[in-house]
């Protein structure tokens, strides 16, 4: 018996990349690096518990059965979290350190690849692919 392929029906991942993209305009605009928490807590919840409280509030908004939406690869994600987690976690100490070229350094950077990754192209899939060959080259020698 094959074991089917976990997967994150799509609209709750762009709902996770749209919170990404929003707490850090927010944070920018007001200042307050507080707000990064939002995304950065979630983030860190979803990697440890393999819950992550966004997507589970955005599961009440879905019109139809998750089965039935774009399924993104659970494995993929996951990997996505963990750039996001680190670049989000960076930002946030910059900001309470006072270092803010690394505060404005590593926000950009996350909410780039979320905005990026909403408009369909993911960096962070692009990262792991090349890995993967990567390690699957060296494997060969």
């Amino acid at each position: 018996m094959t074991k089917k392929p976990q997967s994150i029906p799509r609209p709750l991942v762009r709902l996770n990349q749209w919170t990404i993209v929003l707490s850090v305009i927010l944070t920018w605009i007001t200042q307050q690096e507080y707000i990064l928490l939002i995304p950065l807590l979630a983030g860190l919840s979803g990697l440890i518990f393999k819950f992550n409280p966004i997507m589970k509030v955005g599961t009440l908004f879905l019109r139809k059965d998750p089965s039935e939406y774009i399924p993104e690869d659970f494995d993929q994600q996951q990997f996505n979290q963990v750039i996001s987690v680190v670049c989000l976690a960076l930002g946030f100490l910059g900001y309470l350190l006072g270092w803010t070229v690394l505060a404005v350094i590593f926000t950009v950077m996350v909410a780039l690849a979320a905005f990026i990754a909403i408009l369909g192209f993911c960096i962070g899939c692009y990262i792991r692919f090349q890995w993967q060959q990567y390690n699957y080259r060296k494997s060969l020698n």
